[in-house]
């Protein structure tokens, strides 16, 4: 029996990296930054989150603070390094529920069929009915300001749509003709969904993923912003770009900016990098 070496398959994933477009390299480059100094923040950050210094309140940016500091006298740019952590951690969190539990009852419903595809597709309309940031707001101000009533409201906000479109991709690969062809050499529906089927939507599901993570960011960052998420002394971006609002009007605009370009650059890379997913995906299927 033959062996891959592997040189090869090094090649193999390097040759597949190498034919995305220029726009999901740089989005995924970002990401890996994004990530680096999430990890390694505390040892980049030149001072602590909470460390105030009050003869130098909301300095402008220089080369002592490199985003400035708010109105407490804390180094921008040690809060953004530090917030990173629970403002990329939390929405993955949120992704992985949504994407697992909505996957389960999309495949099983999709192969299925019946009562079952009609009571779950029902669901799934009744449950989209309702806007998920406010389903999020609503637990969050019953159970309390925190990191994980959000999480759970947006992960329970974001099944539904998640279970639609894989839904759909799975009936499209459920009327593919080698489904049929496995049925009949004997194959079981479990054997084909979990052997070919669910394999072969993997890149959409990881599109779908890409996707809901970065509606999770912004939810979440809104909830921040509404004080129901993380609470001082703690830092996040949501929370950041709140308290910065004092700045603003006080002519210190650099707390909310700095905290406010790291969302919209993670959730544009990530949404760049879905797009290349799903049209890897796409063209696969074809």
């Amino acid at each position: 029996m033959s062996t891959i070496p592997v040189t090869s398959l090094i090649r193999l994933q390097f040759a597949k990296v190498s034919r995305r477009p220029t726009s999901a390299k740089v989005a995924t480059l970002i990401l890996i930054v994004l990530v680096l100094l999430a990890v390694f923040g505390p040892l980049l950050a030149p001072y602590g989150p909470n460390e105030t210094d009050l003869m130098a309140t909301n300095s402008p940016p220089s080369l002592q603070h490199l985003f400035g500091t708010d109105e407490l006298g804390r180094d921008v740019f040690s809060r953004v390094l530090y917030g990173s952590r629970i403002s990329l951690f939390a929405p993955l969190v949120v992704t992985v529920a949504a994407t697992v539990i909505g996957g389960v009852v999309a495949v099983s419903a999709a192969w299925i069929r019946g009562k079952y595809d009609s009571t779950i597709g029902v669901m799934i309309d009744i449950a989209l009915a309702f806007p998920g940031i406010l389903l999020a707001i609503l637990v969050a101000a019953f159970v309390g300001p925190g990191m994980w009533a959000p999480i759970v409201a947006i992960s329970i906000a974001n099944i539904p749509y998640s279970a639609r479109l894989i839904r759909s991709s799975t009936l499209a690969e459920r009327s593919l003709p080698y489904v049929d062809a496995l049925y009949i050499q004997g194959f079981r529906g479990t054997t084909i969904s979990t052997r070919h089927l669910i394999p072969n939507i993997t890149g959409f599901l990881a599109a779908i993923a890409t996707l809901t993570y970065g509606y999770a960011m912004v939810d979440l960052a809104a909830i921040s912003f509404l004080g129901l998420g993380i609470q001082p002394p703690f830092a996040d971006w949501g929370s950041m770009v709140a308290q910065g609002q004092n700045g603003i009007l006080q002519g210190a605009p650099w707390q909310t900016i700095a905290a406010g370009a790291f969302i919209v650059i993670t959730v544009i890379a990530v949404n760049i990098l879905g797009e290349s997913l799903a049209e890897q995906a796409s063209g696969k299927n074809r």
